[in-house]
């Protein structure tokens, strides 16, 4: 049963590129069908090799903005999703003043791919080319974008803690909609490739060379990607709610988590009991599975110390790689997606089959499998570096 002590909050509406495609109906079906084609091979991101990565491959849209430092790649993939939220947006507008409505997402990157490029003129040249503005990497510089493109003047902040960035962003922007600061909030994620995270997660030695494989015997590392998922939360209207929140911070370790999950725990048991919820009532999981040695043993045990062995999870990574600070809301755009109307098709777990014995059995999912009844709730897990970890519970 869902807590009435609060209002409730809708997601009214989410927009989502990622290497999927670049509109809800093609990823929509792509998830389904388990396609990996968007994780493709990549030579001019480490400075000595080449990997896989999830890739945004649809054309961008021009920016129009005259600011030079709104003119990044990460923004174009903010602008892509924005377009398909317009009608929604409008209606916000009309329902609520601009200074009431806020922008709360979350980013790693920013415009560093931009940086990058910027550096290698410089070191040729001597100097910064004209195009270029220090503003561009800047992490503010989503939530500036999105605010200046739709006109609206709530609080605006970008998140960025690592792979939980944008899932955070949605526990901050229902505070501040329950402390009654802002009516509405568009809220999401952007991130885009760039050769910082790939060469610096390679040194961690947390990227494989070839396809992920979360939770298999065979992981060796993660597959980076780009993605944009920006969403509309309100308290007036919609169709999915957001149920309940949850987070913790163990501190276990800068780069590695709690062994024994301790901290996914606290955040999964947080977002279920926030929304009036046993560990019954949820219908789906969605790991954070990133396809390396130490979080899928430990989520493998969170989940089946809470939840059993039984319960239906899945990792995304496997078709879309790590959007690492766009990752917790287009993982939650991606439940929102499986939760339209009369669905009982679970998002499948890509994987090689190849079962780790050493981990606690939990249920994964296969391309096709089918609910037993309509699926009416998601809980999706967002765990970063340094203990952040974030679990969101979305229903009807």
């Amino acid at each position: 049963m869902n807590n009435t002590s609060t209002p409730t909050i809708y997601i009214s509406d989410f927009a989502l590129v990622n290497a999927l495609g670049s509109n809800r109906d093609d990823i929509k079906n792509n998830m389904l069908l388990g396609t990996q084609t968007g994780l493709k091979i990549r030579t001019d991101l480490l400075n000595d090799g080449e990997l896989y990565v999830g890739e945004v491959s649809d054309s961008l849209p021009v920016l129009n903005q005259q600011a030079t430092h709104f003119h990044t790649r990460n923004n174009q993939l903010a602008q892509m999703a924005l377009a398909q939220l317009a009608s929604e947006v409008a209606d916000l507008k009309v329902h609520f003043s601009a200074n009431r409505i806020g922008v709360i997402v979350g980013t790693s990157t920013s415009g560093i791919f931009e940086g990058e490029e910027a550096v290698k003129v410089r070191n040729q040249s001597g100097e910064f080319p004209s195009s270029y503005d220090y503003r561009m990497q800047e992490m503010f510089n989503l939530a500036e974008f999105i605010s200046d493109e739709l006109d609206v003047a709530g609080p605006a902040f970008t998140i960025s803690t690592a792979c939980s960035s944008s899932a955070k962003a949605f526990v901050t922007a229902k505070e501040l909609i329950h402390a009654g600061i802002i009516d509405a909030a568009i809220v999401g994620g952007v991130d885009s490739l760039c050769g910082m995270t790939v060469n610096g997660f390679t040194a961690l030695d947390s990227t494989t060379e070839g396809l992920c494989q979360p939770s298999s015997i065979n992981r060796d590392g993660i597959n980076l990607g780009e993605a944009a998922a920006l969403c509309i939360l309100r308290k007036d209207k919609g169709q999915i709610k957001l149920l309940g929140c949850g987070e913790s911070s163990d501190a276990h370790h800068m780069s590695a988590p709690h062994p024994e999950g301790e901290g996914a725990k606290v955040a999964m048991q947080q977002a279920v009991h926030s929304a009036g919820f046993t560990v019954n009532d949820v219908d789906y999981i969605n790991l954070h599975g990133t396809a390396t040695k130490k979080n899928d043993a430990m989520e493998a045990i969170a989940v089946h110390d809470l939840f059993g062995e039984t319960m239906p999870c899945s990792s995304v990574k496997g078709m879309i790689g790590h959007t690492l600070g766009a990752a917790g809301a287009t993982e939650i755009g991606l439940c929102w997606l499986m939760l339209q109307a009369g669905s009982q098709g679970f998002i499948p777990h890509c994987w090689d089959g190849e079962k780790d014995d050493s981990l606690p059995e939990i249920a994964l999912t296969q391309v096709g499998q089918q609910s037993t009844s309509v699926i009416n709730n998601c809980l999706s897990n967002s765990f970063a570096f340094g203990g952040n970890n974030v679990s969101i519970l979305i229903g009807k």
